[in-house]
């Protein structure tokens, strides 16, 4: 019986969270439609290639979807986690470093969010070659989250973290997700960009 009421309270939860997601994601577009607009535009005008990088991420279940970031990132730029790459710098387009520092990256997930493959609160998805990440959160239970735009790891340390600790937050998010975490994480995460915490590049 209580197993019976703890999965109906999961699935209510994970209806209303799916809701709330889509509401605040079509709102959000909306409202940074100009912004998005003039990102486009800068990434367009300053460096060869697409506006767009859509980059094979794992999703819930470790299923595989596409995802979408503004280009920071020259054309040649191997397909790795930024911190394995020899000279980071080296590859950022000339309006890269300043789109991932103030996060304006990240704005067409709005995307993923729209269709389901993203939340906004979450963890962060990994890259379909970050085998470590990706069995660790597995073994853990952590595959079974919808990946989100930010995350409890993300407010507590972001590209510093190693892999098992950001792990570790991962799967404290797991055992604690709730609506109220998930708000505490968002006001975090603006108040964390504000700031420019955490981002090495």
């Amino acid at each position: 019986m209580h197993n019976a009421i703890s999965l109906f309270s999961t699935v209510r939860l994970t209806m209303l969270k799916r809701s709330c997601d889509f509401l605040l994601a079509l709102v959000a577009f909306l409202i940074l439609l100009i912004p998005i607009i003039l990102v486009a535009l800068a990434v367009r005008l300053t460096s060869t290639g697409a506006v767009l990088y859509w980059s094979d991420r794992v999703g819930r279940h470790n299923v595989i979807f596409r995802m979408p970031k503004f280009r920071t990132m020259r054309i040649n730029t191997p397909a790795v986690a930024t911190h394995l790459l020899s000279d980071p710098a080296r590859y950022l387009t000339p309006v890269g470093s300043f789109l991932r520092k103030s996060s304006l990256d990240e704005l067409p997930q709005l995307w993923s969010i729209l269709v389901g493959d993203m939340s906004f609160v979450g963890p962060r998805p990994a890259l379909f070659n970050q085998e470590d990440l990706i069995s660790l959160r597995t073994s853990l239970g952590v595959d079974s989250l919808v990946p989100g735009l930010t995350g409890w790891a993300q407010i507590n340390g972001r590209d510093e973290l190693p892999i098992p600790v950001k792990v570790e937050l991962d799967v404290y998010y797991l055992n604690h997700c709730s609506l109220v975490l998930d708000l505490r994480i968002l006001l975090l995460t603006f108040l964390k960009v504000i700031k420019r915490d955490g981002v090495s590049h």
